[in-house]
């Protein structure tokens, strides 16, 4: 079997997403003095802080970035965060993923952060790929795709360039 690849989102465009989330981010939040922003680590962590970058330059707000650890092969594992939990009681969080593929690590990950009283939760992701098997939703998207079973779509940071690929095989 062959595998061919397109680029489907390039540095630009994903620039230009991330603005968009951060206005709406912002927009959400635009009461709050803090939002804390928490990244599915590896890549929903870099998406995270550009995120965080980009609400900054917008907005007063506060924002505090969180690395989120969770096994996406074994979800229901012990899940960590770079912050302690009284960091993140009563505030407003965005839980933010690169990729919305099944759910799984979106739904363990939002479970997480229930266990704590929050203001708010809210999610983003870069790119939704319509194969929800959980009941979870990104509040925030940069592009929805409708993507076949053969498809992947994967996020690629590069020192200084950033791209989002689908493949097929």
């Amino acid at each position: 079997m062959t595998q061919t690849e397109s680029i489907i989102l390039d540095k630009k465009q994903i620039d230009h997403k991330i603005r968009r989330i951060a206005y709406q981010i912002y927009e959400t939040n635009i009461s709050e003095k803090e939002v804390i922003i928490a990244g599915i680590y590896e890549n929903g962590f870099l998406f995270a802080k550009k995120l965080k970058s980009a609400v900054e330059k917008i907005s007063p707000i506060k924002v505090t970035l969180c690395k989120v650890i969770i096994d996406k092969k074994k979800p229901t594992n012990v899940i960590q965060t770079s912050l302690e939990t009284k960091e993140y009681k009563n505030k407003s969080v965005v839980l933010v993923d690169d990729v919305l593929h099944s759910g799984a690590t979106l739904i363990y990950g939002i479970k997480h952060f229930l266990d704590v009283p929050l203001k708010k939760l809210h999610t983003a992701v870069l790119i939704d790929r319509n194969h929800k098997m959980y009941p979870v939703k990104a509040d925030f998207k940069g592009i929805s795709l409708s993507t076949s079973i053969n498809e992947n779509i994967s996020v690629i940071f590069e020192k200084g360039n950033y791209y989002a690929l689908l493949e097929e095989s």
